[in-house]
C-alpha cells in the first residue's frame, strides 16, 4: 500500500555526530550516539515526512584506513572508494537498527531501508588532483610525517589539529535515485548516500568504475534534495548555527539568510573551506534549485530547528526568510 506523504524532508548527519573527537569511537559508543541522534528524525517521521537520511563517515572511514594499514601483512587492504561503501553498510545498519527500535516505542508503522549508494563525479574534477576533505582522526607530529612520506597529503583542521585529506570530486547525480524515490513514494524512511555515497564515474568501455575519494555528504545531501523534490534540507554539524566573524571576539550567530546575502559571504571567504563552506554550498545550491528552505544546526538543535526555532535558515529571498 501506498503512503501519502505530501512533504519530504533530506537530513544530512555529521560523522562526527556519532564518532564525536575526543572520546573513544567504541562500536558500542557509537550506536549511543546515533540513539541520541534520532530525536529530529522520528519527530519529522511521526509528523508524516517522507524523510531520507545522508550521513558522514570521516571519523569511521579513518579508521578504516588504520585497520587496513595495521592488517596489511594479513589481509589484502581494500581501496578507499570501497571502505566509503562499507562504512555506509554498517553506519547504515547503526542508522536502520536505531530509528526502528525509536519507530517502534513510538507505535508508528514506517519502516526504514538503507540503499548503498553510487554518487557520480567527473573522473577529472581538479578536486581529485587537489585533496581537501578532511578524514580520520587528530594525527600525531610523528604519524603526519610517516603519512606524509607515504605520499598522503595532511593538513590542519578548523581546529588545528593535523588531520589525512583526500579529493572531494563534487557529486552530480544519484544513480539509484530511482531505488530511492520509490521507497520514500513507499513511505519508508531510506538511508541513502551515505558517507557521501560511493563515488564512480562512467568509463567508455568498463561501464560504472569507482574511484579512490571520499564525496562531502552535505553536497551529495542537496544533489539528493533537489532530484527528490524535497522541501526541507536539514544540515547537522557541531555548531548552533552558522556564525558571522567565527573565532573573533565579534562572532555572532546569523539565523537567517538569503541566498543572496549567502553567495556574497562565501565569495568573501567567510566560512572555513574545509567545514562550514561545503555546508553554505550545499545550502545554496538546494534552495536555488528547489525553492525549499536549508537548516545548518547542531544535533542538540535539530528537533527546534525543524520547528524554526534554532540553526541558520537560508531561503530563496530575504522577505520570505
Amino acid at each position: 500500500m501506498t503512503h501519502e506523504h505530501r512533504r519530504t524532508a533530506v537530513m544530512a548527519l555529521g560523522g562526527n555526530a556519532l564518532a564525536p573527537s575526543g572520546e573513544p569511537a567504541t562500536i558500542y559508543d557509537q550506536f549511543r550516539h546515533t540513539r541520541e541522534s534520532l530525536g529530529p528524525i522520528v519527530e519529522l517521521a511521526l509528523a508524516g515526512w517522507s524523510v531520507c537520511v545522508v550521513h558522514g563517515n570521516g571519523p569511521q572511514v579513518g579508521d578504516e584506513l588504520v585497520r587496513n594499514e595495521v592488517a596489511r601483512g594479513q589481509a589484502s587492504p581494500l581501496p578507499l572508494g570501497v571502505l566509503v561503501a562499507a562504512t555506509a553498510g554498517w553506519i547504515g545498519y547503526m542508522i536502520q537498527q536505531s530509528l526502528e527500535n525509536a519507530l517502534q516505542r513510538a507505535n508508528s508503522p514506517r519502516s526504514v531501508a538503507t540503499v548503498i549508494t553510487q554518487v557520480q563525479v567527473d573522473p577529472a574534477d581538479p578536486a581529485l588532483r587537489h585533496p581537501t576533505k578532511f578524514i580520520g582522526r587528530t594525527l600525531t607530529p610523528e604519524r603526519a610525517r610517516e603519512l606524509e612520506a607515504e605520499g598522503h597529503v595532511v593538513k590542519p583542521d578548523g581546529h588545528g589539529h593535523l588531520r589525512r585529506v583526500v579529493g572531494s570530486p563534487v557529486p552530480r547525480a544519484i544513480r539509484e535515485l530511482p531505488v530511492i524515490k520509490t521507497l520514500v513514494e513507499q513511505g519508508m524512511l531510506v538511508v541513502a548516500c551515505g558517507g557521501g555515497g560511493a563515488p564512480v564515474y562512467e568509463h567508455p568501455t568498463l561501464g560504472w568504475e569507482g574511484i579512490d575519494a571520499v564525496i562531502d555528504k552535505d553536497l551529495a545531501a542537496a544533489v539528493l534534495a533537489r532530484d527528490l523534490g524535497a522541501e526541507l534540507l536539514l544540515i547537522l554539524t557541531d555548531v548552533d548555527a552558522v556564525y558571522a566573524d567565527w573565532g573573533t571576539p565579534s562572532q555572532r550567530a546569523l539565523r537567517r539568510l538569503s541566498v543572496d546575502e549567502a553567495v556574497r559571504m562565501d565569495e568573501q571567504k567567510a566560512f572555513g573551506e574545509g567545514s562550514m563552506a561545503p555546508k553554505i554550498r550545499a545550502s545554496i545550491d538546494f534552495v536555488r534549485r528547489t525553492g525549499g528552505r536549508a537548516i545548518i544546526t547542531s544535533l542538540s538543535r535539530g528537533q527546534a530547528a525543524v520547528r524554526g526555532e534554532a540553526g541558520t535558515t537560508i531561503t530563496a529571498t530575504a522577505e520570505t526568510a
